[in-house]
């Protein structure tokens, strides 16, 4: 029988495929190998065969971009199609101080380096800034007109956690040179080049690229890539792609290593750097200067994963290099800011009303929920390089859509220690639902059978779950200021015809005491029937009161389209809100329990908002075993006018 096996790959089956070979062979027919020394042979060249197949399998598969596991060929492999993978992002923090020296100093110069030394709970980190800083100064006078100090203001200056190094290369023309930088950890975005040759005065700073596209023969420019342990090599032109460097030339690169994400937090910072004045004197402050703090440490991220090299490489590679379709921006925008979980991209063509040549673009950054307008000019300059000319791109900030439950979990308390026990469990399995693959994400869903699925399975005890769904957005009040707000919320509405679907927290207006809140009225015919429009009025009622009682404030004060899931409020002057940050909830009960978060709306499950209840099971305890004064919850609306 001929050897042919050769697919094999577990231990067992290569031996098994052995001894088939052998026993074909008439000289081992009636053998046995299992009671003879001849299994010891056998077993060693199974062993053999396997590791050797195993090896040999594992080369293979570290050949393909796709199934390759060591960093080092997943890198080398992302090269292959012009991906550099992302570094480490230094964490930014934003600060203002004001620098006095005695005597006459017309300007002062912040040296590149270290700036300020920022703490955050027992730790301290250090901050600079990539390249050195001068302004002019402002003099301070005597009563005989002589100068006794000079000022300069650093106005919300961008700093970077990390500490800044330099490297010195000197070209000597061999063709085995590289520009390789021995540090690990370093966030290329603080990587600053500049180039001395033998017959220059002064350096000159090239600029890094991604590509060679747009680069002649003159072009003063540099390409980084990743190669072993996390390091970076420079990688300089030739002369025909790229000005090629003189022999002798001094090449001088800075940058940061910083710890990335966890850079972030610090929101105090004590002052540490170096000013020197026109004439490179180092100058002392004549006081200490007070650092205020703009904005706290932020946006810090560690090094590119293994898993989004492989999922954004070969995306990066079919956008070319431009951005058209809503993936090339998704792609282009992840490369470009790091800080990104997740995005939406909105053709102008979508919006209502149309705006067409524009690009609408929302972004959920990992630390927060907002992108600075800082971050966002970085982003849209960045984006120039890669638009199609005529096309406008705008940031728009992040439209949350919460969903909450209100759960009504019945037990059995025969079978539980305590409830308090039990409605934890409860909270932990909604809590890892909520971290699934399906939500907090743009288009994210919210499946209403995987939930009920999920309580009921957390314990035995459980015997079922009644559970109502709602949806929230918020609104951020312009605070005495007259506006007009709208908000979307892209599920449909159910339609109470008695109203109070849409709830609200308090707030007050110009004009009006007491605590306000919004509720609806569906539109009806003179017999009091839907009028099946699908739409209603907000109005603006006063106390926490049901809706035949209440104090009717404004009776149009906007309009609800049930069907779209939508909430004008007419032009109104919110003084203040009763919720922090000038915030007014706005809930509003789904007509499907089923909830998608829609074009440019980020969906979040909200379990902290969520509220569960626990419910004695008497029946399935055997307390009431007939059934009769059993009470089921209603699976709708709780009937109150506001939100809780």
């Amino acid at each position: 029988m001929p050897f042919t096996k050769f697919t094999n790959l577990d231990f067992d089956q290569i031996k098994t495929s052995i001894k088939d070979y052998l026993r074909s062979n008439s000289n081992f027919t009636d053998f046995d190998f299992e009671g003879s020394n001849f299994s010891v042979l056998i077993d060693t060249l199974a062993y053999n065969t396997y590791i050797t197949a195993f090896n040999s399998n594992m080369i293979v598969n570290e050949s393909f971009l796709d199934s390759a596991t060591v960093r080092e060929n997943v890198v080398s492999l992302a090269r292959n199609v012009g991906y550099v993978p992302r570094s480490r992002t230094s964490a930014q923090a934003t600060v203002s101080f004001d620098i006095t020296t005695s005597g006459n100093t017309p300007t002062h110069t912040l040296q590149a380096g270290l700036v300020c030394v920022g703490s955050d709970k027992d730790t301290t980190f250090v901050f600079s800034i990539p390249e050195s800083i001068t302004t002019t100064t402002s003099q301070l006078f005597d009563g005989n007109g002589n100068i006794i100090s000079s000022t300069s203001s650093y106005e919300n200056i961008v700093i970077y956690q990390g500490t800044y190094l330099t490297k010195t290369f000197t070209v000597d023309g061999s063709l085995d040179q590289r520009f390789i930088l021995e540090n690990s950890f370093i966030d290329t975005s603080t990587i600053v080049v500049k180039v001395k040759g033998p017959s220059d005065d002064t350096a000159r700073e090239y600029r890094k690229v991604d590509n060679i596209l747009n680069i002649t023969s003159t072009s003063e420019t540099y390409l980084i890539q990743e190669v072993t342990d996390e390091r970076y090599e420079l990688l300089f032109g030739d002369g025909i792609f790229g000005k090629k460097i003189d022999n002798e030339s001094q090449i001088v690169v800075s940058y940061i290593v910083t710890d990335g994400v966890d850079g972030n937090g610090p929101s105090a910072f004590t002052y540490a750097a170096s000013v020197t004045s026109s004439s490179d004197q180092v100058l002392l402050p004549s006081t200490t200067p007070v650092i205020t703090t703009v904005s706290a440490a932020s946006n810090g991220g560690d090094i590119e994963s293994i898993n989004s090299i492989k999922y954004f490489a070969p995306r990066l590679y079919s956008s070319q290099y431009r951005a058209v379709t809503s993936r090339d921006y998704e792609t282009i925008i992840q490369s470009i800011y790091p800080n990104t979980e997740s995005v939406a991209v909105v053709g102008g063509e979508e919006l209502d009303p149309p705006e067409f040549g524009t690009v609408s673009i929302t972004i959920k950054p990992k630390n927060g929920e907002f992108v600075s307008d800082f971050d966002k000019i970085q982003i849209l300059s960045k984006l120039k390089n890669y638009s199609l000319a005529g096309i406008n791109q705008k940031i728009i900030d992040l439209k949350i859509l919460y969903v909450e439950i209100e759960s009504f979990v019945y037990y059995n308390p025969a079978e539980v220690s305590t409830a308090a026990n039990l409605k934890t469990q409860v909270i932990n399995g909604l809590t890892a639902y909520s971290q699934s693959v399906h939500l907090n994400k743009f288009g994210g869903r919210f499946k209403y059978s995987k939930v009920l699925n999920v309580i009921d399975k957390i314990d035995e005890a459980i015997s079922s779950n009644i559970t109502r769904v709602r949806i929230r957005r918020n609104l951020k009040a312009l605070t005495n200021q007259f506006a007009q707000y709208e908000l979307c919320y892209g599920n449909a509405f159910r339609i109470n015809p008695e109203g109070k679907n849409i709830k609200s927290t308090g707030f007050t207006i110009q004009g009006e005491t007491g605590t306000l809140y919004l509720t609806d009225i569906p539109n009806k015919n003179s017999d009091g029937s839907l009028d099946g429009s699908g739409k209603g009025v907000l109005a603006v009622v006063r106390g926490d009161i049901q809706v035949e009682d209440n104090e009717l404030i404004i009776s149009s004060a906007g309009v609800v389209d049930y069907i779209h899931g939508e909430i004008i409020l007419n032009t109104i002057n919110i003084t203040s809100t009763i919720k922090s940050n000038n915030i007014v909830e706005i809930q509003a009960f789904p007509e499907s329990n089923d909830v998608i978060g829609l074009k440019d709306l980020y969906l979040s499950f909200s379990i902290t908002d969520s509220e569960i209840n626990m419910i004695k099971d008497t029946i399935s305890s055997g307390e009431q075993i007939s059934g009769v004064g059993y009470k089921v919850t209603s699976s709708y609306s709780n009937g109150k006018l506001i939100r809780g």
